[in-house]
């Protein structure tokens, strides 16, 4: 083992701790679809597993694993597509997606592994993969935040922004990969582990920037400071529309309502509305939506026995923690406190 390998074997150890945490962290992130968490979870499990073959290959010289960190590779371009996809279709469609884009290079990825000799060709088949998908992401990211339908109504814009790091991401392994295979055809790998120890600083700078800021994009809300504060007569009409709409038909209990299908029920643009919500009401559309879902938690907990967590899930809250935060915010106390307190009123008035 030569000092370059020594070199290389922190780094790849440090990129497969960083996307083990980061998996952790997402799956436990409200997106608006669990199908979204789960499969971008399992994109940075991918990625820990395959950088700690890696790290286990280039910094041990462990090579009884080869195939596997050789071939592992060949899913994460359509894992991290599938995870952006998921928030863009009918929910019946995404199990034959999963089934078409990680089947596919599930099979390949036994074929090669049975016919060792061919793993030099796999190099130039997952850059194609990256490129393939990378194009499938800019798509996606075309259609713009409104095509991501699925998501929570607060955060389409950020994720529709995080599309666009994952094309970047993977433009990046793409080059880095692209190189390594380039020095295996040509100088039969003499200059890999260095190219994987330099490769691996930036992305484990990347990943540090990422493991900081998902926690604070996914569980904000967004800055209201960009759009216009005076609201006009349309806005108006707009929220009133909308208050209509949600009374009659309680829509905010549905967990995985989104901006667009409000709009779309209104026969609006969701930018419209969206606007209207921030300059009428001085708040984004998950806070306006949350008021609704309060009032009706607030309700049922005077009125009836059911358990917190029963009213939080059947309010609409997707996660307990936020439900008794946002209570706590709007009401100045815990959602047991105030049944303790209102439930004499309400005994007195009878």
């Amino acid at each position: 083992m030569d000092d370059a390998a020594l070199a290389s074997f922190p780094l790849p150890m440090a990129t497969a701790l960083l996307c083990a945490v980061i998996a952790v962290l997402i799956w436990r992130l409200d997106l608006g679809l669990r199908s979204a968490n789960a499969l971008f979870s399992a994109f940075f499990g991918l990625g820990a597993v395959t950088s700690f073959l890696v790290g286990l290959r280039f910094g041990y010289g462990f090579e009884a694993l080869i195939p596997l960190q050789r071939t592992l590779p060949l899913l994460l371009g359509p894992m991290m597509y599938l995870g952006f996809v998921s928030l863009t279709i009918d929910r019946r469609r995404l199990p034959m997606m999963i089934l078409l884009h990680l089947g596919t290079p599930a099979v390949l990825m036994v074929f090669l592994v049975l016919l060792a000799e061919e793993l030099r060709n796999l190099d130039w088949i997952i850059s194609v993969s990256y490129l393939v998908y990378g194009v499938g992401l800019y798509l996606l990211w075309r259609k713009g935040p409104d095509a991501l339908v699925h998501a929570r109504v607060d955060v389409t814009r950020n994720l529709s922004n995080w599309l666009l790091r994952g094309i970047g991401f993977l433009a990046f392994i793409l080059i880095l990969d692209t190189a390594i295979a380039i020095d295996f055809a040509v100088n039969q790998g003499v200059n890999v582990a260095s190219l994987i120890s330099y490769g691996t600083i930036p992305l484990v700078l990347l990943l540090l920037a990422t493991l900081i800021t998902l926690p604070l994009v996914f569980n904000r809300s967004p800055a209201l400071a960009s759009q216009p504060r005076v609201p006009n007569k349309d806005d108006v009409e707009i929220v009133a529309k909308l208050e209509t709409l949600m009374d009659d038909h309680q829509l905010f209990l549905d967990p995985e309502i989104t901006v667009q299908r409000l709009a779309k029920r209104l026969s609006i643009p969701a930018r419209s509305l969206s606007g209207a919500i921030n300059r009428t009401q001085g708040k984004n559309m998950s806070q306006y939506v949350n008021t609704f879902r309060l009032a009706y938690a607030a309700r049922q907990l005077v009125e009836t026995n059911k358990s917190v967590t029963k009213i939080a899930t059947q309010s609409g809250f997707m996660a307990r923690s936020n439900f008794y935060r946002e209570f706590q915010r709007v009401y100045g106390q815990s959602p047991v406190a105030y049944r303790a307190s209102c439930k004499p009123i309400k005994n007195i008035a009878l």
